[in-house]
């Protein structure tokens, strides 16, 4: 199988010839950017450098994807935060929440031509000319959840959740045209499939909460958009796993805090599962032995994707990462 035909099988839960290995956030860190001479900020902002970064995943790592947004910023830019860039040892931060309330979230009739949208549609099309259909292309949009956090700040919204749900309703349902439009675009400009991360973290977020005010919405995206979707949500997410299964998203992205079999468990063969893989200790700390092994027994345990559970620390060691892949090999 290609690594197209392989990422896109295990994604839909069909027979694969070996196990699907990729990263569906980001798999960046300052030692691809030394070898690839493609680095942060430019990676950001640049179609070129960003698309030659994401290309270290297959030709150095070996993973079956190139996945070319690096940070989780690009939106909120496009819809007004002023944003740090930071530099090749830092990700970008939102450093203004300009919004206040669900009148002032105005979509504006340009979004996609604005630069921070075009240059990760710009670098999907480089990716595919470069690859065609060898490669498992992911693009990434961010959910009404997240946008809110951005462009209210995280603390303010929070608030708001108690303090007035109808108006963060209002708030969410004004924001879904983006991961909608954006969604769009990228399947447009070569995406085979679209990281859809929505941060209603279990750590803030209880499984109730996502529920109430986000579920829905994913089954609505899920159900609008002509690509298929990867959830990602992080931290201890086993009290949401069966809702998400039952929303028609194709794919959900876990953290090492829910245990692989648990999460097979809970999905109950609905949607296909990626990730499980411990960043801060075992890819950032551990030994390729250990990262193999792991692999190896994330997979045994029925998870269909093997993947790092999040975007990996920047200084993770090239070998660990490219561990995942050797497991299979």
């Amino acid at each position: 199988m290609t690594s197209r035909e392989r990422f896109l099988a295990a994604l839909h839960r069909q027979p694969t010839d070996r196990p699907a290995v990729g990263n569906c956030v980001s798999a960046a860190t300052v030692s691809l950017m030394d070898a690839s001479g493609c680095a942060f900020p430019d990676a950001h902002l640049d179609p070129d450098v960003m698309a030659g970064l994401a290309a270290t995943s297959v030709e150095i790592l070996g993973y079956d994807t190139a996945m070319p947004y690096f940070s989780v910023q690009h939106e909120a830019a496009a819809l007004g935060c002023d944003v740090d860039w930071g530099r090749r040892d830092m990700m970008p931060d939102a450093t203004t929440h300009p919004w206040r309330t669900a009148a002032d979230v105005v979509i504006p009739a340009d979004l996609l031509a604005r630069a921070p949208m075009v240059v990760i549609l710009e670098a999907l099309r480089k990716l595919k000319h470069r690859y065609g259909d060898e490669v498992a292309l992911i693009g990434k949009v961010f959910g009404p959840w997240t946008l809110a956090y951005h462009l209210f700040g995280v603390q303010q919204f929070l608030i708001m959740t108690l303090d007035d749900p109808d108006e963060v309703r209002r708030i969410l349902e004004a924001l879904m045209p983006v991961p909608l439009l954006f969604a769009e675009a990228q399947r447009e400009a070569g995406a085979d499939v679209v990281t859809l991360a929505d941060h209603a973290t279990g750590d803030l977020v209880s499984g109730a909460m996502y529920e109430d005010f986000l579920w829905p919405l994913h089954c609505r995206l899920a159900r609008e958009c002509r690509v298929p979707f990867i959830l990602h949500i992080c931290g201890n997410t086993a009290d949401r796993v069966g809702a998400i299964a039952r929303s028609g998203l194709a794919c959900f992205h876990f953290e090492s805090k829910v245990a692989a079999n648990e999460a097979v468990r809970l999905a109950a063969g609905r949607l296909a599962l990626m990730g499980n893989l411990n960043n801060p200790e075992l890819l950032l700390r551990g030994t390729p032995e250990e990262v193999r092994a792991e692999a190896r027994r994330v997979h045994e345990a029925g998870v269909d994707i093997i993947a790092p559970e999040c975007a990996v620390p920047l200084t993770t060691p090239t070998a660990n990462l490219r561990a995942i892949a050797e497991a299979f090999a």
